[in-house]
């Protein structure tokens, strides 16, 4: 729940009404409820930044023969960079460079804006489902989601978390409504909830909705159980293109 929106909701509750000495208690219980809960806030924000730290340095020791093998793979096929690096926007509005196996020829980018008319989500999102920049490798990374191992490092740096809203793109951000603004209220993540339901299947407004509902409703115990639903939606590559 917002902080702001719980102020409010306790204020409305302990500090209005009755007599003088009733709202005077009523206010100490106020101040009282609210720093409680700044607290119980604070601490699990402490409790998850230890569980990224710990699980991210876990998953890079055991996935480490992936991270050569694709290494090896991408460097034989067309001899590129192995890390691809973009802008993303994170946490209140600051922005990161996040890491990617690089799963495109070298020059995806240049040609981009020649492939408007293929954008196949017809969202602020582009996305084609047979993307022709793909490389061999790219397309097999991609589709069990191998690409996105890289940004095990952005959570150890602090720039993203295990479980949170996919980070945008500035100029994705620079269309938002008010209402999309409110992803960036949290860190970003690897994995979510559109992302165990359908991934690019969903269209924006339902990514959306999906990480509202997150960020209204997260706990540690979220986190665990969208962790293990990623697991069977990477193995599925349901909706990864």
């Amino acid at each position: 729940m917002r902080e702001n929106v719980l102020r409010d909701r306790l204020f409305d509750r302990y500090a209005k009404g009755g007599s003088r000495f009733a709202r005077f208690r009523s206010v100490i219980y106020y101040i009282f409820k609210r720093y409680s809960w700044h607290l119980v806030i604070k601490s699990t924000l402490i409790i998850k930044r230890c569980f990224d730290v710990i699980l991210s340095i876990l998953l890079i020791l055991a996935l480490s023969p992936v991270f050569l093998i694709t290494v090896l793979f991408i460097k034989v096929e067309d001899w590129g960079p192995v890390i691809y690096c973009q802008q993303r926007v994170g946490l209140k509005g600051k922005r990161f460079i996040i890491y990617k196996f690089r799963s495109m020829i070298t020059d995806a980018d240049r040609i981009r804006n020649d492939l408007d008319n293929l954008n196949e989500t017809q969202s602020l999102i582009f996305k084609i489902k047979k993307d022709p920049r793909l490389t061999r490798t790219g397309k097999i990374i991609r589709k069990l989601s191998i690409d996105e191992l890289p940004q095990l490092f952005n959570v150890l740096k602090g720039d993203m978390s295990i479980v949170g809203p996919r980070p945008p793109i500035p100029s994705e951000v620079s269309q938002y409504r008010l209402r999309d603004l409110k992803r960036l209220d949290v860190t970003p993540g690897l994995t979510c909830f559109w992302q165990v339901s359908g991934r690019s299947n969903i269209g924006f407004d339902g990514q959306v909705d999906l990480d509202l509902q997150y960020i209204e409703s997260q706990s540690i115990w979220t986190d665990i159980k969208l962790l293990f639903k990623t697991i069977p939606a990477v193995l599925t590559g349901k909706g990864a293109y």
